[in-house]
């Protein structure tokens, strides 16, 4: 079973554990830092000039009802609403929940009364998710970032534009450093290899990235901070080590079963076509004159 290894000295925190996310871009005194990484995401579809920090849970009407719980959840001046999520791996029906969150959150926007005054003016809302280690089916090929909306089936014209889904797949961004082009190719590196890094590259060089840089030194934590932080990383490596050791499994299981395919095809092929012994068709296809026997059984 594949293991993550230790980094060694820590110079920066990992922006996508769940304490260096937080850290990062969840807390009001380093709130620039989200709203100029939101304002690459929609890279002039909308302007983002201030961000106010909401509550990240949101109860159901009843003690069963189906809450929900954000990472993180901002409101614009405009009154639009951001949900920030990063999902580590592919969770079941991961797009549903994407519509169960935006629901949930429009769903607790209506006034408890006076309903008929309120005319259903809703504010704009988006779910960004960041997937880090896997990939949406959905999804062509080559992109890293897909922009979702409600549209005509028929026209592909935008039915509905106050509500938007925009997923990053991380896993896809391979760009090297002479390769970043735009502001989010520099932030989605960033986010990638920052937890690596032991000091700033020169190409970096702008006041965003030198804030970011500053707040995401490990030495400025406090000792709990770093604690958390720790914490937080081992639970990543370990999800991390699940991972990697399901998808050798995967591997193993599915190059077994590809060999036993092919023996059966193999042992067919001779007792169709030759008049070979079962001893030698099962020397020549390296298995048992049992199995053989169970392929001439089974083609009979």
């Amino acid at each position: 079973m594949a293991t993550a290894k230790h980094p060694g000295a820590t110079v920066y925190i990992d922006p996508l554990t769940d304490f260096g996310f937080k850290r990062i871009f969840g807390t009001e005194p380093h709130k620039e830092l989200l709203i100029a990484f939101l304002n690459s995401i929609f890279n002039g579809q909308k302007l983002i000039t201030e961000l106010s920090f909401s509550k990240t849970e949101y109860k159901g009407d009843t003690a069963n009802g189906g809450g929900a719980v954000f990472d993180l959840l901002c409101t614009g001046s405009n009154g639009e609403k951001f949900i920030i999520e990063v999902q580590r791996s592919n969770q079941k029906n991961f797009k549903e929940r994407s519509l169960f969150y935006t629901s949930r959150l429009i769903s607790d926007l209506a006034p408890k009364g006076k309903r008929h005054l309120w005319n259903y003016e809703l504010p704009e809302v988006y779910l960004v998710a960041l997937l880090e280690d896997f990939e949406l089916e959905a999804f062509s090929a080559g992109s890293v970032l897909h922009n979702v909306g409600l549209c005509s089936a028929g026209s592909g014209v935008r039915f509905y534009d106050k509500l938007g889904f925009i997923y990053i797949e991380l896993r896809k961004f391979v760009k090297t450093e002479a390769a970043l082009k735009t502001d989010l190719e520099k932030w989605l590196y960033v986010l990638k290899n920052l937890g690596q890094m032991k000091k700033m590259p020169v190409f970096l060089r702008k006041t965003i990235f030198q804030k970011l840089f500053h707040i995401a030194e490990y030495s400025n934590l406090t000792k709990e901070e770093k604690m958390l932080y720790d914490k937080s990383l081992k639970h990543k490596w370990d999800h991390a080590n699940v991972l990697n050791y399901a998808r050798e499994e995967g591997i193993r299981i599915g190059e077994k079963k590809g060999q036993k395919e092919r023996s059966f095809a193999f042992v067919m092929n001779l007792l169709t076509n030759t008049d070979f012994e079962v001893s030698k068709i099962a020397a020549l296809a390296q298995v048992t004159v049992t199995y053989v026997k169970q392929v001439k059984k089974k083609i009979s």
